[in-house]
């Protein structure tokens, strides 16, 4: 149930850790402090039998920062919010046990003392962003195409079934991960499959260094080379194309991000950049426009497509942003076309799409509407929020 399935893979950009002798000298956070967080796991369950026993909607949120995307749920509030903390973090393992009421700046901060990330570089779109709406969403930020999205991260999910059962998927380790792992599949699932209670992520060092570029150049050139580079092993961890210049990031070790750095050339970049982007808050997301936006998701050496609007390209290509009044129909054929797939992120004037995702071919559809069925029978989990049938 993941819109993601056409976004650009590439390489690792090898961030180097901390040496092994420095890790060993860490402390193992085995056990937080019960006092920084709450567990409300049960009341939460009680929510549900209730919900379950009386067939009636849910509509499930955590900081509600992500409400615009989707469709509209008409249903009763659930909010995980009570339910937060860090569980269990290991710094030295990577591994990160998190309850989904936890905000996501919350987590980040006990992952930066550590030296560490979440790699896939998630949005927030507000302060009150929960790890379980990150998850919920599946939307991952400018580094995904080199570092992974957030379902490549996800180790193991505790979640609440339809009945108010608590269940358990994955683990703490990737190799327990065998078969199909259906801890991913809640990965951009919008909540319609359970209530997420908590999740185990895969943490990652933070790059030694840094270097963010700007090279102004023609569109098609900028293409060309992203087709070239992405066949090399740079340290690039973020590529961007807009007003008429390339946007580069380079991540990994002193040296090696210095040479490329001096390699491209091109212009010292803002250091917000980056973050301006995953969090929509660049001038083509933020004018007074009210045309609606559109997420594309094509291959990345597609060139570019016949519609009328503005574009931003990110993820080398791979994930565009398209302001346009174009028809859906005339945006989703085209994207179709370039064997992609176009979604309506945001309407205009903040209303929900009527329908966001382009519809899934019947067999997919048949198969998604057996496991709605088959993990909340009665559709009390956020129903419609992906597709009406859902």
């Amino acid at each position: 149930m993941n819109q993601d399935s056409h976004d650009a893979r590439g390489g690792d950009p090898r961030h180097p850790g901390p040496d092994h002798h420095e890790q060993e000298r860490r402390p193992r956070h085995a056990e937080p402090d019960p006092a920084a967080g709450h567990d409300a796991g049960e009341a939460l369950a009680e929510r549900i039998r209730q919900a379950h026993a009386d067939r009636t909607p849910l509509r499930i949120v955590g900081g509600d920062t992500k409400a615009f995307y989707g469709r509209a749920v008409d249903g009763e509030v659930l909010s995980t919010t009570a339910h937060h903390g860090i569980v269990h973090y290991d710094p030295v393992e990577l591994v990160v046990s998190v309850r989904a009421g936890t905000r996501l700046s919350a987590l980040e901060a006990a992952l930066d003392a550590e030296g560490q990330q979440l790699a896939c570089e998630p949005p927030h779109f507000g302060a009150a962003a929960t790890v379980g709406g990150m998850v919920a969403a599946g939307l991952s930020g400018p580094r995904r195409p080199w570092a992974g999205a957030v379902r490549d991260f996800v180790l193991g999910i505790r979640l609440i079934g339809h009945d108010g059962t608590p269940l358990r998927f994955g683990g703490e380790v990737m190799k327990n991960v065998a078969g199909y792992d259906l801890s991913r599949l809640m990965v951009g699932a919008q909540g319609c499959l359970g209530v997420l209670s908590e999740v185990s992520f895969k943490v990652l060092p933070k790059p030694a260094a840094t270097r963010n570029l700007r090279l102004a150049m023609p569109l098609e050139a900028a293409l060309e080379r992203l087709a070239e580079w992405g066949r090399k092993p740079w340290p690039i961890s973020a590529a961007s194309y807009h007003d008429g210049a390339l946007n580069l990031r380079l991540e990994g070790g002193v040296s090696s991000v210095a040479q490329t750095a001096e390699q491209f050339g091109g212009e010292a970049l803002e250091a917000d950049y980056w973050s301006a982007l995953r969090e929509q808050r660049l001038a083509l997301f933020t004018a007074d426009d009210p045309r609606p936006l559109w997420r594309l998701s094509l291959p990345n050496n597609v060139p570019p497509l016949a519609l009328d609007g503005d574009v931003l390209y990110d993820w080398a290509g791979a994930q565009r942003w398209l302001k346009s009044d174009a028809p859906t129909a005339t945006i989703r054929e085209a994207a179709a076309r370039a064997v992609g797939h176009a979604s309506c992120f945001r309407e205009r004037d903040g209303a929900h799409p009527a329908e966001p995702f382009m519809p899934l071919p019947p067999v997919l559809a048949k198969y998604h509407q057996r496991l709605k069925q088959r993990l909340d029978p009665y559709g009390i989990f956020n129903p419609g929020r992906l597709y009406e049938a859902l």
